[in-house]
This record gives structure tokens, C-alpha cells and sequence, in this order.
């Protein structure tokens, strides 16, 4: 699973144009053509990942599923039975804590679950499983955290998952021993249409709650065209879940 990980960081942003920029180095003297390519890529590449402006755009092909209206809240009773909230890792021995914390992204998927619930008054699943094995699970962290810093019950822990496929399967599995089949699904805009996707695919009824949008317009210097540290996190986040929808239905096709 290390490797796996060490693997993807190496092809992902940032680390694939800082692997350019060293090959654009080391060739200098003996490439110079190959090394002016792979210096203008890695730092273009860098450039353009950075650039506020970018996350906006990339999100808005990414954020197809609209917001769940407050006022609509209130009704979800009806049209579903449990409110799934999917992990999104964990911030490993903080000393300000003791002990390891979910993220801040599955904080905020957390927060807007736990309005869902006093909202419509359904149950929570949470789903995530362990970070390179070793536990606490992701979805154990989270429903500590609800239920300390929120006043929010959990029902169900679905804690082998590791990937979006996986958090789909393991739950649907779960939910279908309870006699469950309709879910509102919690995760962030980005993120949405694939794991809807795999929820389907899983046998569920699914209706979205998606947060955490990017492609909201921002006031920011420039336009946006002012890099910032900020902006190349959204940006290889939005990377991977470009990666991720054109991937899963290659991968899984067979399974659904």
C-alpha cells in the first residue's frame, strides 16, 4: 500500500514536474532540447496548478451535481433512510489531541451531516477504513468526533474501505442486512459524481448532498492569476478526481 502511495505521489502533481525540472537539470549539458522541454513543462506545469483561477474553471467540469437546497432538508425522511458520510483520511498524532483526527475535508463533510440529521432526523453511516493499516478507522475517528464535538449519534461503521469503490460496496453490503437501500450520500462537490456512481452501481438509491464547491467565483488579486499555496492543493485534488472518473468505470465496469 506504501509503495502504491510513494508511486501515485511520483505521477501526481507536484511530484511529476519536480521530477521534470530535475530530468531538465541533469541533461542540460548533454540534452539541451530535452532539458529546455522538461524544464518548461515542470515549471509551467507548476505555474498553471498554482493559479487560483485554474481551481475555478477545472472545478466547474468537475462539480455537476447541484447543492441540496436547505429547505429541502427537512423532507430528506422521505425520500431516503440514512445519511452516508464517506472518510477522507486522518491527521496522524497531533499532540493538541492525543491521538490521531479526521481531516479537516471529513470535518466539514461532518458538520454538514450532522445539520442533515438534526434537520430530517435520520440515522448516520460513516464509511472509511483504515489508513495504511493501521487503525483507528477513518470512520471510527469521525464518529468520535461527531459524537464529542457535534452531540451526533452513529449508527453504522463501515471500516475496511479504502477506496471510493470499496466504501460503496462494503456499505451497500451493510445497509442491505438492515433492509436499507435509499441514501443521502455526503462527500464534496468534486467527489460527488463518482462516488454516486459507485453507489448506483452498488445497488443503492442515491440522492446527493454535495459541499465543499470550488467553482464559486472569489474576489481575489488579479483575478486570480496571483499563484497560491492554496491553489495548487485544490488543484491536484481536482486532478485525482479527474483521474478517478475516467478511471472507475474501466476498472469496474466488470464488477457493476
Amino acid at each position: 500500500m506504501e509503495l502504491r502511495f510513494i508511486f501515485k505521489q511520483l505521477l501526481m502533481p507536484p511530484g511529476v514536474f519536480l521530477l521534470l525540472i530535475l530530468l531538465g537539470w541533469l541533461c542540460v549539458s548533454w540534452r539541451p532540447r530535452l532539458a529546455a522541454w522538461g524544464l518548461a513543462i515542470g515549471l509551467g506545469g507548476l505555474w498553471l496548478m498554482s493559479l487560483p483561477v485554474v481551481v475555478e474553471y477545472a472545478a466547474r467540469a468537475l462539480e455537476r451535481e447541484p447543492a441540496l437546497a436547505e429547505a429541502h432538508w427537512p423532507q430528506l425522511a422521505q425520500r431516503a433512510d440514512v445519511i452516508v458520510v464517506l472518510g477522507s483520511g486522518r491527521e496522524e498524532a497531533d499532540p493538541a489531541w492525543g491521538s490521531d483526527q479526521p481531516t479537516a475535508t471529513a470535518l466539514e463533510r461532518m458538520r454538514y451531516a450532522a445539520r442533515l440529521h438534526r434537520a430530517s432526523g435520520l440515522p448516520l453511516l460513516l464509511s472509511g477504513g483504515l489508513h495504511y493499516g493501521r487503525p483507528p478507522s477513518e470512520a471510527g475517528l469521525m464518529a468520535e468526533s461527531l459524537q464529542r464535538d457535534f452531540g451526533v449519534p452513529v449508527r453504522w461503521l463501515e471500516e475496511r474501505s479504502r477506496t471510493t469503490w470499496e466504501n460503496a460496496l462494503y456499505s451497500a453490503a451493510l445497509l442491505r442486512e438492515q433492509g436499507v437501500q435509499r441514501v443521502v450520500l455526503v462527500t464534496q462537490a468534486s467527489h460527488m459524481p463518482r462516488a454516486r456512481w459507485c453507489f448506483e452501481r452498488a445497488g443503492l438509491e442515491v440522492v446527493v448532498a454535495p459541499l465543499g464547491f470550488v467553482s464559486v467565483p472569489n474576489a481575489r488579486p488579479l483575478g486570480g492569476w496571483l499563484p497560491e499555496g492554496k491553489a495548487l492543493w485544490q488543484n491536484t485534488r481536482l486532478l485525482n478526481e479527474a483521474v478517478g472518473q475516467l478511471a472507475y468505470p474501466l476498472l469496474y465496469r466488470a464488477e457493476s
